[in-house]
């Protein structure tokens, strides 16, 4: 129902930053929140940062102070500012429309020590 796009990914040494991108194929008003999860070799996929219709926000404790989540509503994208990366937030980054089934393909995050 859904279509989502994310981009933005690359490799980074530690304590670089990089910004993601998520398009929606729908208005991101369609869905109380969105979201971005991540998945590294060898673990589930886990929930990194969420933002409400209404604007708040809320992060993992592994990321708090260092990744900011938003939105911009008329262009259906959501984004994520990742500021001093480390190695462990090596992953591939998906991102969510909450209250739909569906992800995108994910973009790749590497940082290097």
């Amino acid at each position: 129902q859904v279509q989502l796009v994310e981009s933005g990914g690359g490799s980074v040494k530690s304590g670089g930053s990089l910004r993601l991108s998520c398009t929606a194929s729908i208005s991101i008003y369609s869905t109380p929140a969105m979201a971005w999860y991540r998945q590294a070799p060898g673990k589930e996929r886990e929930l990194v940062a969420s933002i409400t219709n209404g604007g708040n926000t809320n992060y993992a404790d592994s990321v708090k102070g260092r990744f900011t989540i938003s939105r911009h509503n008329a262009e259906s994208t959501v984004y994520l500012q990742m500021d001093s990366l480390k190695p462990e937030d090596t992953a591939v980054y998906y991102c969510r429309a909450i209250g739909f089934p569906s992800w995108g393909q994910g973009t790749q995050v590497t940082v290097s020590s």
